[in-house]
């Protein structure tokens, strides 16, 4: 290996600790796992290793970014072989990578009909990026401003994602991007109007006449809420919403970038099981397998309402990153993930349950396929949220060989999101793993 390449492996722990506090932004200690962070050195299906050798199983998937596994031979190889013919086109040119991707992810949507024209692809690199292209594109087509989204919401923390957001701490002390306006979210668990879905579509309405001019360009929403603490949408929640939205003038819109690609088990997308078809989707993180890559995916008539002014993203359609696209579809559907995603998610959250069944301190299971949360609380009665309990359980899990993730608005939410390729026996070690945290604790 070469002795002057970082790459190669030759820092230490506390050097690379040290660099890291030094060269790179001081925003980035916001956002770190665990109270003695990971160094990790590769990685390998749904497993990690760190600079000291221990090898953990990946129940976080980098923040869902690796859907079909770490160093997947047929992603890698699709990535090479475009990066040996070339690496990068500007969209000013043409290329075939981005066509055959676009075509490709068309096509996994249900048909539309005549009236509402053929589907298109936007490419960007983030999903910050995606949230950003699909709002605008929602304000330009019907003319409207405001648009609507939930509380404990999560789209990004760039400028505009981040007023879409609906949590404090993802939020900068600065006035925000003008015209998103916060419904209340349909948490069965610990919403305002308590369970069930009426009460949480007439607030839409009322959202939209009193504090709109009741007209809105869209309403933006995850099928399961991921950052905000794995909140799925209940029952007709979405299609009501929906109908609730086109009615005042504006679009519907859903962010599949943690729900999608089959995660939830229930389709390759999350909004599938709720009886509705979007106006625009937005998908990122699993898209690529870690690759850097994000899309909007609309209409025609509605991506066209952005054709009268330039516009242009330096990586949008990279090739290398559309080849990784294509090969993770394929690999998805090759190796019948979705169907191990709702097959194993369903081993993960009965071990859960059975954890839960010992334990006060777990006061909620919930998801969908391999897209999981465990809400920790001090008090099952009160549903009194414990985020001090929760990191514990981070930290043990770690100790054991399990990384999860910690969420929610009172990051009290341990989230369970490995990739899409676990199994039966990985499920069965995370029980060992919980429950023996859980005892430890106890």
């Amino acid at each position: 290996m070469d002795e002057q390449n970082p790459a190669a492996g030759h820092r230490s722990y506390d050097e690379i600790a040290a660099g890291r506090e030094k060269y790179l932004s001081p925003a980035l200690a916001t956002f770190t796992a665990y109270r003695h962070p990971l160094v990790l050195t590769h990685g390998e299906g749904q497993y990690v290793w760190d600079s000291e050798g221990k090898r953990y199983l990946d129940c976080l998937a980098q923040n869902l970014c690796i859907s079909v596994g770490y160093a997947h031979p047929a992603v890698n190889a699709a990535i090479a072989r475009q990066m040996a013919s070339i690496q990068h086109v500007t969209t000013m040119y043409y290329h075939e990578m981005p066509v055959a991707f676009a075509e490709r992810l068309v096509g996994t949507f249900p048909a539309v009909d005549d009236a509402n024209g053929d589907r298109v692809v936007h490419f960007v690199n983030s999903g910050a990026e995606a949230i950003d292209i699909a709002t605008m594109a929602a304000r330009l087509y019907t003319g409207h401003h405001d648009i609507l989204t939930l509380r404990n919401a999560y789209h990004g923390m760039h400028f505009s994602a981040m007023a879409a957001t609906g949590l404090a701490l993802a939020r900068q002390p600065l006035p925000a991007s003008p015209g998103f306006v916060q419904v209340a979210n349909p948490d069965q668990y610990r919403g305002i109007f308590g369970p069930g879905v009426e009460p949480y579509v007439n607030e839409i309405a009322n959202t939209i006449d009193t504090a709109t001019p009741g007209q809105v360009a869209g309403m933006l929403i995850e099928p399961i809420q991921g950052y905000g603490g794995v909140i799925p949408m209940p029952g007709d929640y979405m299609k009501r919403a929906a109908e609730t939205v086109r009615a005042a003038g504006g679009l519907f819109i859903v962010d599949e970038i943690q729900t999608g690609f089959g995660r939830t088990g229930e389709g390759l997308w999350g909004f599938e099981a709720h009886g509705v078809t979007p106006d625009i989707v937005v998908m990122s993180k699993g898209i690529g397998n870690g690759f850097p890559l994000a899309a909007t995916l609309m209409r025609r008539e509605i991506a066209a309402a952005m054709g009268t002014r330039k516009f242009f993203n330096t990586y949008g359609s990279n090739p290398m990153a559309c080849a990784a696209g294509l090969a993770v579809l394929d690999a998805i559907e090759d190796e019948g993930m979705q169907d191990n995603a709702a097959r194993t998610g369903a081993m993960f959250e009965a071990g859960m349950r059975r954890v839960a069944e010992r334990y006060d301190a777990i006061g909620d299971i919930r998801g969908s396929g391999l897209m999981l949360g465990i809400e920790m609380v001090s008090d099952k009665a009160t549903k009194t949220p414990d985020d001090a309990i929760a990191d514990a359980v981070q930290e043990g899990l770690r100790e054991r060989g399990v990384i999860i993730g910690r969420s929610g608005r009172f990051r009290n939410v341990l989230r369970i999101n490995p990739p899409l390729c676990v199994t039966g026996e990985d499920a069965a070690f995370f029980e060992d793993a919980l429950e023996a945290t859980l005892a430890a604790l106890a």
